[in-house]
Formats: C-alpha cells, sequence, structure tokens
C-alpha cells in the first residue's frame, strides 16, 4: 500500500479544474453522487466511488456510493463490509495516527495487496474491483472519513498522469464532499434512536427475533424497505418477510397501527 500526504496544487491542470468545478456545482442536490462520479472521470478513470465514515468501536456508516458505466454494487459492496469486514481493517491506521496533526492523506491500495483474505475476496474479488484510491481525514469524533475511487478489472492500474490528477484534486474534492454532507445532513431531519425504538418493541412483544426488530424499528424510522434491505444487507423480499412475521406477532396489520403504537414512544 502507498501513502502520501496532500501538497497544495500549485497550478491545476485545466482539465482537473473543469472537473472540480462540475463536482462543486452538484453539492446539495439528490443526484450529487453519480454527478460527481461522473465529473471525476475527466481528469481520472473511476467505475464507482464511496465516501464513508469509519470508527475503532462501532459500525461505519455510508455517507454516499455510485457507480460509472457499470452495474452499481457499491451500497452491496459496503452492507458486507459493515456486517463485519471492518472490525479487521487496519487499512486506515495510518491515517488514525496522523489524527494529531489534523493531516489529510492519500492511499493506493491494490485488491492482491489486502491483508485480509476475506475482506479481499468478497468485495474487490467478487466485484470485479482491482484498485483503491482513498483521500482520508481523520474527524473530531476519533472517526476517519475516506473518499474512495475504485478502478475496476477492466480499467486495470491508475496510471501515473491519473495519480497526478488525483493528488491535484484530492482537497477540493475533499472539501466538496464534506460541504455536501454537511448540507445534506442540516436538511434532513434527525432520525428516531436506534437504540431506543428497540427497547420499545422488545417490551412490547418479547418473543420478536433480532432481524424482525432490525426491520420494525427502521421502519419506525421512516426507512422504505429499499433502504432498510440497503441498511442491513438483505434483499428487499426478505425485509418483507421479516415485517409480515413481525406484524403477525403483534397482532398488526398495517404500518399505521405500528407507527400508532409506538411513534413519540420512548
Amino acid at each position: 500500500m502507498q501513502s502520501w500526504r496532500i501538497t497544495p496544487p500549485s497550478a491545476p491542470q485545466r482539465d482537473v479544474q473543469a472537473c472540480l468545478a462540475s463536482v462543486i456545482g452538484a453539492v446539495g442536490d439528490a443526484g450529487f453522487a453519480s454527478t460527481a462520479l461522473a465529473s471525476v472521470n475527466g481528469a481520472l478513470n473511476a467505475a464507482s466511488w464511496s465516501v464513508y465514515r469509519v470508527w475503532r468501536d462501532r459500525a461505519p456508516v455510508l455517507h454516499l456510493s455510485s457507480s460509472h458505466g457499470v452495474r452499481d454494487t457499491t451500497r452491496d459492496c459496503f452492507a458486507v463490509y459493515r456486517d463485519g469486514l471492518y472490525q479487521r481493517d487496519r487499512t486506515f491506521d495510518a491515517a488514525r495516527n496522523a489524527s494529531a496533526r489534523g493531516d489529510a492523506l492519500m492511499f493506493r491500495l491494490r485488491a492482491r495487496d489486502f491483508p485480509n483474505r476475506d475482506h479481499r475476496e468478497a468485495i474487490y474479488q467478487r466485484h470485479g474491483v482491482s484498485e483503491r484510491l482513498s483521500i482520508v481525514a481523520p474527524q473530531d469524533d476519533d472517526s476517519v472519513l475516506a473518499v474512495n475511487l475504485y478502478h475496476h478489472d477492466h480499467q486495470g492500474s491508475f496510471t501515473e498522469a491519473e495519480l497526478a490528477n488525483f493528488e491535484q484534486l484530492a482537497q477540493g474534492l475533499l472539501a466538496t464532499v464534506r460541504r455536501h454532507i454537511e448540507l445534506t445532513e442540516v436538511a434532513t431531519p434527525k432520525r428516531p434512536d436506534l437504540a431506543a425504538l428497540h427497547l420499545a418493541l422488545q417490551r412490547h412483544c418479547p418473543t420478536l427475533p433480532p432481524r424482525e426488530l432490525d426491520v420494525c424499528a427502521r421502519l419506525l424510522q421512516g426507512l422504505s424497505y429499499d433502504g432498510i434491505a440497503a441498511d442491513l444487507g438483505l434483499s428487499v423480499a426478505t425485509v418483507k418477510t421479516y415485517r409480515r412475521r413481525a406484524f403477525e406477532r403483534m397482532g398488526l396489520h398495517f404500518k399505521s397501527e405500528l407507527f400508532a403504537a409506538f411513534v413519540g414512544r420512548g
């Protein structure tokens, strides 16, 4: 794995400037993830990207992801990562060690160099991803924010020209992504606390199995079936099956009855 500190670009190339301008223009838009990735491809090829935050002691959070020119499996990949692979991911340790200085670092990691075989096989080999370029920055809450660009197998390795463009793009892209996250998080109402909803559901129906609890709690948070499926790494059909079983246990027929019973309760 290669890593290096970001240095301010003295004179960005024209294609990098145009790329960053397009990314900035999409900030706050619902389609930011796909528009920004398409813009980035004006400076370097990346078939997919993801932006997420990782901690040492809690599950990671995916802020956005998208693909360009290939089938989008980024959320499927993150669901696998969130399901436990993150606990053995040491690829961001250097960024954590830089937290005292607040430095942002860049990393280049080829799939074959991943130290964890399960990680390498479940995400990179299974989905045809060959290489990752990352901009990684420590955050005030002891997390690390990672902006990741991926080459897929058909794209080969990142070229020296692409790496040079990436270095010129890095600071502006990181700042733009941070601003987009700030804007969209402010615009999105805070969801009810998941742990409190779990507790309320357990009190009401102690026989609910863990996955049925997970699904019902997220329904009460306002997530759609698609959103629950992405969050839990399940298919929509499986989510609906868990919902049906849970409703049968609780004697409910409609989602409105679930909300009437639990919304507003701690």
